[in-house]
């Protein structure tokens, strides 16, 4: 008896290598990752951190001892025996004019929070009122007749002016913008001139009450308070009485509109903080992305003989308790093996099929309907009778239509 020959198995491949990552790979491939997201990190905390401190410390605010804000002002103006008191809104503002005797009045608005009418109204509150860096609207409506000078180019600012306070500072720090008097104003006073009709400083009287326009508001800020003769000129026009009301409007010199947006309650920073992790993401997921390529054939490595199979279902099938379901699959087997064996076709109907057996084996067609489709295996035991009945009934049927051979007889 010649036992079976397998064909030698193929050595492994040479170049095959573990799959499994290590901890090296993966860190390796983690890598970028974690240096995009601390970088985003790190960006959001700046920002933060930037607009926090701008908000805590804003430009020329009187208790900010940051390079643009205006504190070094104020202790020296203390010092000289003024009163500075902050304001945050007109009607504060408004309120200490009221109880001050002969006040002076500070005014800075960047932002341009204030309407004409609430910036008319500010220009009366005291006998003199001190504006730094006024904008096209606070023109407009407080000093119709001044414009914009743009930018000087004067090295040497002096005063070259009858304003005491500008004699008393002399010179101002060069460059920076400056404010335009039209040659036939009337009623304007243009110090620290920088060619032409172009002025750092303009101021008019009307009614016992002086409006001091000063063109570069930083020339009062931390950082160049000490140069040239800002000093001197900040403190002759802010402490000519003895209490000044220090007036930069907020949001609330904003009339209300109904209740803030959700817009305009996130930080400044959030939307460049997100357009800038998208813009990270995206770049990523091109740059590192996975990109699928053409299908490969890949022959298996094993053959699966069906007895191996056979058996995995058959274990699959008990461990599931599904002895029907593995009963349906002999069954099926079973018909078709039936139907060729009393020649019909293996798509011939079940009962053609249940008939034709019936005949050839002698047998009630219920007994053969009953081990092709009705009974049901309620154990291990009854499955493996069926699976027995099954085989013989495909026995007895082979039987039946196999012609026996010449000079035979059956018994």
């Amino acid at each position: 008896m010649s036992l079976p020959t397998h064909a030698p198995s193929k050595p492994p491949a040479e170049d095959a290598v573990s799959t499994t990552p290590t901890l090296r790979s993966a860190g390796r491939r983690a890598r970028f990752w974690v240096l995009a997201g601390a970088g985003a990190v790190l960006v959001a905390v700046i920002s933060t951190v930037l607009t926090v401190g701008a908000a805590d410390g804003g430009p020329l605010a009187a208790d900010s001892a940051t390079p643009i804000g205006a504190r070094a002002l104020v202790e020296v103006l203390h010092q000289q025996g003024v009163s500075v008191t902050a304001a945050a809104s007109l009607d504060e503002a408004g309120t200490l004019a009221s109880a001050a005797g002969d006040p002076t009045v500070f005014f800075f608005d960047p932002d341009g929070l204030l309407s004409a009418e609430q910036l008319t109204s500010m220009a009366q509150l005291a006998p003199r009122t001190i504006v730094a860096s006024p904008d096209f609207l606070t023109l407009q409506t407080l000093a119709p007749a001044v414009g914009f000078g743009g930018v000087s180019q004067a090295k040497v600012t002096s005063a070259r002016c009858t304003l005491p306070a500008a004699v008393n500072a002399e010179t101002l720090s060069p460059g920076g913008p400056t404010l335009s008097i039209p040659a036939a104003a009337d009623g304007l006073t243009g110090c620290f001139p920088s060619g032409g009709d172009a002025y750092a400083l303009i101021q008019t009287v009307a009614f016992d009450r002086s409006l001091t326009l000063l063109a570069d508001g930083t020339l009062l800020n931390n950082e160049r308070i000490i140069e040239a003769g800002n000093a001197a000129l900040a403190l002759n026009l802010l402490g000519a009485g003895d209490e000044l009301i220090w007036y930069l409007p907020t949001i609330a010199d904003v009339p209300g509109t109904g209740s803030a947006s959700l817009g305009e309650l996130t930080p400044g920073w959030v939307t460049p903080t997100l357009v800038l992790l998208v813009l990270v993401t995206v770049a990523a997921a091109v740059w590192r992305g996975r990109r699928f390529g053409p299908l490969v054939a890949e022959n298996l490595p094993v053959t699966v003989r069906a007895s191996e199979t056979m058996e995995g279902r058959a274990r699959l099938y008990a461990r599931s308790n599904a002895r029907l379901r593995a009963l349906d699959a002999l069954r099926v087997g079973a018909v078709q093996r039936l139907a060729g064996h009393v020649g019909l076709s293996r798509l011939a109907a079940l009962d053609e099929v249940i008939v034709m057996v019936a005949t050839m084996t002698d047998r009630p067609s219920a007994d053969v309907r009953s081990v092709l489709v009705d009974a049901i295996p309620a154990s291990d035991a009854a499955l493996v009778a069926l699976s027995d009945r099954l085989l013989e009934l495909e026995r007895a049927t082979a039987r039946a239509t196999t012609p026996l051979p010449p000079g035979r007889m059956d018994s």
